[in-house]
């Protein structure tokens, strides 16, 4: 406590008048930024401490709250390189694969570190020129208007910085402070507002925090502010805070979505290396391992492979997938799998096959890897890909994202990352009666980041309403329930198959119904008002 007292202390007095410099406090001030920054990586998946994510963001708050714009783009900026420099940086370890330098792979990601800490820089500028627009002025009663400051104010300009980060330049949401809330009581929000939601609860939250510190603490504002005042301000927040977490864990008890019928599933996690697996002399012990591995779980219902299983173009396996399709059907068995196609017009896409009794099906990639595979602004940056070498570098996105049918469900496919976006799971549904994942997390190594994206994947399932399987190539595949719990997992870098039982699923939670829009909307609104109410107490 005593230690969280010193933070505090150390920033700015936002119950006072703003000052018009930012000559005290300076670098103890960044210090906590940078220190906060740190703090957040921790909150998320394999660490899940999820309190972390209130603490982190009132620190940041705190330390933008009542100084200039150009300090608090700094604060936020040291706030971003901490934390994404800490949380994202098994990027550099997919340079690995593509034969960079480790000296290279260290500065294209110190350089995307970089990029993405401009985030919350952005959003110490906003947030400081918001709060001196909103509680400039004294004559307003001091902690009702910086209350609203904390509770509104900042919570909304985080949220909208969110959601543009998940969109602009095709999209970055790690470490969206939602995921880190999948097992907190938070998580009840999903499927009413989804990631964005849960991340603004999470914002109100560290900016009640940030207020019983104010209020309790010298130097936090306790002077001026009668001790009436600041225990009925505490009893308000803890009311707030209550009546929210309570809120959300009354959510969590709604049942959105129906259970039906009752399916017997295998993943298949192939365990291949990814420095072999484009080697031709690896093609037929990786088809013997998963032939072998599918054909004892074969009598269930569904068997899914990762992304890319098939060592090379599905046209080259025509005889395989066919003896395959053949095996499966006698006994019942649809089987959904991972391969890279080339199509008549000549295209290369990252799909997944259906084979069932009914013939086969796809569903092509819509959602790409800028960079990794495809190449944005083609004409230009070409020579950048064939001088990394890149694997599968040149597909070309699907069309319209459609459902396909296996085992008597209607199955919403996602590929790799697509399970990070909701908005690429929304089309799917609510026609989808059950979600699959595939992905090949190998690329990543033993890093940070497969468990991030099995945490994200969770968030899609609790959203959604639905069950969803996640299978991998190096793990972690997992069967995930539609509360967005795991059923069963597979440790990572073994040869495994996860085997169980899900449902398929109808019905339509209201952020299926929605999307994200309704979130985005809303804290705009919230902005729009600030603006306003702060001029017109301007002009009083």
């Amino acid at each position: 406590m005593q230690q969280s007292q010193w933070m505090f202390r150390a920033l700015p007095d936002p119950l006072k008048a703003p000052p018009k410099s930012d000559r005290r406090h300076g670098a103890v001030g960044d210090g906590v930024a940078l220190g906060a920054g740190l703090l957040m990586p921790f909150a998320f998946a394999p660490f899940g401490v999820y309190g972390l994510t209130i603490v982190a963001l009132a620190l940041l708050f705190g330390s933008v709250a009542g100084v200039g714009p150009g300090r608090a783009l700094w604060r936020g900026w040291l706030f971003g390189v901490a934390m994404f420099g800490v949380g994202v940086f098994w990027i550099h370890e997919s340079f690995q694969f593509a034969s960079v330098a480790l000296p290279l792979a260290l500065l294209l990601t110190g350089g995307l570190i970089g990029v993405l800490a401009l985030y919350p820089g952005l959003f110490g500028v906003l947030a400081a020129w918001l709060w001196r627009r909103w509680v400039s002025d004294s004559r307003w009663p001091s902690v009702v208007w910086r209350g609203g400051g904390a509770l509104l104010v900042l919570p909304a300009v985080w949220v909208v910085l969110e959601w543009v980060r998940g969109w602009l330049l095709s999209g970055f949401p790690w470490l969206q402070v939602g995921y880190a809330h999948i097992d907190s009581p938070l998580a009840g929000l999903a499927p009413v507002l989804g990631v964005y939601g849960i991340s603004w609860a999470v914002a109100v939250s560290a900016g009640c925090l940030l207020l019983a510190v104010w209020l309790l603490f010298p130097g936090g504002g306790r002077q001026g502010c009668r001790v009436g005042a600041r225990v009925a301000g505490l009893a308000a927040l803890v009311l707030l805070v209550a009546g929210l977490w309570g809120g959300c864990v009354w959510l969590s008890e709604r049942a959105w979505t129906s259970p039906g019928r009752t399916l017997q599933v295998a993943l298949i996690q192939g365990n291949v290396p990814q420095d072999r697996k484009w080697l031709a002399s690896a093609r037929l012990p990786t088809l013997r391992r998963y032939l072998s591995l599918t054909r004892r779980e074969l009598g269930r219902d569904l068997v899914v492979w990762p992304e890319t299983a098939l060592p090379g173009l599905y046209g080259e396996f025509a005889g395989f997938v066919a003896g395959l399709r053949a095996e499966a059907r006698a006994k019942g068995t649809d089987v959904l799998l991972g391969a890279p196609t080339l199509r008549a017009s000549g295209r290369y896409y990252n799909s997944v096959a259906a084979l069932t009794a009914a013939g086969e099906a796809f569903y092509h990639k819509g959602h790409l890897v800028p960079f990794g595979e495809y190449l944005p602004m083609a004409g230009v940056l070409r020579g950048v890909v064939d001088f990394l070498q890149i694997p599968m570098s040149d597909f070309s996105p699907g069309g319209r994202r459609e459902v396909l049918s296996a085992a008597g469900e209607r199955v919403g496919v996602s590929v790799c990352y697509e399970a990070s976006f909701g908005r690429d799971v929304l089309p799917l549904l609510p026609e989808a009666t059950l979600l699959v994942n595939v992905s090949n997390d190998a690329w990543f190594g033993d890093s940070l980041g497969p468990h991030q994206n099995l945490q994200m994947a969770r968030m899609r399932a609790r959203e959604s309403g639905r069950y969803l399987l996640r299978a991998t190539n190096t793990g972690i595949s997992a069967l995930i329930d539609d509360k967005g719990e795991v059923q069963a997992r597979a440790p990572q870098f073994e040869v495994a198959v996860v085997t169980g039982e899900v449902k398929g699923m109808s019905g339509i939670t209201p952020y299926a119904r929605y999307g994200d829009w309704m979130v985005a909307l809303a804290a705009m609104a919230v902005l729009a008002l600030a603006w306003v109410m702060g001029g017109l107490r301007r002009g009083r």
